[in-house]
């Protein structure tokens, strides 16, 4: 099978969107299918628009492929190339760029005045009309949770779908529950946010939580792994609200660090704390839970398909930084957080891993090449009859 893997950017790029597309690319590979990466490119929204203008070329670029993989943060790109497309597109939908529109916009709204919020406002809907022609002219999709195939029925997605959730095993930790014990009744509540820091990651809302709890008798520290040069206006507000608050020299930002040094900050937390305003899946905290590390997670998204909310983490709404103070104030109870971490272990011991998660993929990516190859079959015998 001859597989084109269309992405936006880089495919070596930091995020979990860009790593499950190097995981599928590989076993792929590994399964005996040839991959070719087609990147077009990142920019902002208004410039992922512009391939269209030259819909032919890009069209006959991803001729010769039996089935073609798109990954939705290209999805503006590709609006006008799939309709002159005869092979079988599969959408592959990592999150509804409308929804993380619409949670930007509501991080900013509060400073941006009646003509920032219109502004918003039209550009989520146009984002919302543009995926929704997009999800309609694919063949099939792949979802990476129940959350986000129902956020695509909504917009029309295709009928033919399955659901692969990303794995959490990146770093395959080895940690024992005596460990987990261990490391709950030791020091200050070690807190970690590990995400960029944007504004639907609501890194803002964790810092005014973790304010929140001075007075309460928690001792706690806050590491914020993650790159701030992606919105350094947000990255600095964040940070002098946490010296307005006086806990300035509680809360470390250490900026991006590598696989690494993230699962050893993973192994001394306690919490992942990423009440983020909207989470498509959240890996990360899948990722943390291998570690023991108990997920404070958002409402928002697909993150309450696998922590289960009091028993192996906390689920919080966005925007609710009272939620985020009462979740690390009951976590300091250092016996409720060693059971919380224990079974946020055994939870992520449960779930499935990247080989099985890919091969379900795979079959369905073949299953979709065949499909491809029947109709075009039928439609070369439909044209020998009438040439007949």
């Amino acid at each position: 099978m001859r597989v084109a893997l269309v992405l936006a950017g880089d495919i070596e790029s930091e995020s979990g969107g860009f790593y499950y597309d190097r995981r599928l690319r590989d076993r792929l590979r590994e399964r005996g299918h040839a991959v070719e990466v087609v990147s077009l490119p990142r920019g902002s929204y208004r410039e992922r628009l512009a391939p269209n203008l030259r819909a032919r070329g890009l069209a006959d670029r991803l001729s010769g492929f039996d089935v073609i993989v798109e990954d939705g943060l290209a999805h503006p790109s590709l609006l006008c190339a799939n309709r002159r497309l005869d092979t079988p597109t599969v959408a592959l939908v990592h999150m509804i760029a409308w929804r993380a529109r619409t949670a930007e916009a509501a991080a900013r709204a509060g400073g941006t005045g009646l003509g920032g919020r219109l502004r918003a406002e039209l550009g989520r809907r146009g984002v919302a009309a543009v995926e929704r022609w997009f999800l309609r002219g694919v063949d099939a999709a792949v979802y990476n949770a129940e959350t986000t195939r129902r956020d695509a029925a909504g917009l029309g997605g295709p009928d033919r779908n399955t659901v692969a959730p990303p794995a959490g095993d990146r770093f395959d930790p080895v940690t024992a529950a005596s460990e987990i014990r261990e490391r709950a009744e030791t020091g200050p509540l070690e807190v970690t946010f590990l995400g960029n820091v944007v504004p639907r990651k609501g890194l803002d809302a964790l810092v005014e939580g973790v304010a929140r709890l001075d007075g309460t008798g928690v001792d706690w520290r806050l590491t914020v792994v993650g790159d701030r040069s992606v919105d350094p206006g947000h990255a600095e507000s964040v940070a002098k609200a946490a010296d307005a608050a006086g806990i300035g020299d509680r809360v470390d930002f250490v900026g991006r660090l590598g696989d690494e040094a993230v699962a050893a900050r993973l192994r001394e937390s306690h919490v992942l704390a990423v009440p983020s305003r909207y989470e498509p899946f959240g890996m990360v905290y899948l990722e943390a839970m291998g570690f023991g590390c108990v997920p404070v997670a958002t409402t928002a998204g697909g993150a309450g398909e696998f922590v289960r909310d009091g028993e192996s983490g906390v689920l919080v709404s966005p925007d609710d930084p009272r939620a985020v103070a009462r979740a690390l104030r009951d976590l300091d109870d250092r016996d409720r957080l060693a059971a919380m971490g224990t079974a946020a272990r055994r939870d992520y011991e449960a779930r499935p891993g990247w080989p099985e998660t890919l091969d379900r993929v795979v079959v369905f990516l073949e299953a979709e090449a065949a499909r491809g190859a029947d109709d075009r079959a039928a439609g070369e015998r439909g044209e020998r009859g009438e040439r007949a």
